[in-house]
């Protein structure tokens, strides 16, 4: 069997398809970049930001891997993303002085990229 046993707890990945694995995937793209970014940042407000949402994105992995509530973690995940998103067109272009889209830089683009992909895959696996 697919399921293993952690703390009282099961993985269940016999259950994720391929729209859980991608969405894993990205996940897993933007926590791990925001954990970049957050440490590099740290101690300030901003790095700590950076730590507690790259955490969030580890967190909620881990929910959909143990089969914990994935229906609240998807809905929960979709306004989670979406602030992400504009907070960071907002902190960067908006009231920055970059300009979009020249000034996006490599993680900025990948992280993007990675949390448009999430958020699709979230709204197709709530529906």
């Amino acid at each position: 069997m697919a399921a293993t046993e952690t703390q009282g707890r099961s993985l269940d990945v016999a259950s994720l398809d391929s729209r859980h694995w991608l969405g894993i995937i990205a996940a897993l793209v933007t926590a791990a970049i925001h954990l970049l970014l957050g440490v590099r940042l740290a101690p300030s407000g901003l790095g700590i930001s950076f730590i507690l949402a790259g955490l969030g994105f580890l967190g909620a992995i881990a929910l959909v891997a143990l089969g914990i509530r994935r229906r609240l973690v998807y809905a929960v995940g979709i306004p989670f993303t979406l602030v992400q998103i504009l907070l960071w067109y907002y902190v960067n272009f908006a009231a920055g002085p970059k300009s979009f889209p020249a000034d996006v830089g490599t993680l900025g683009a990948a992280d993007k990229l990675a949390q448009l992909v999430l958020l699709a895959v979230l709204v197709a696996l709530l529906r």
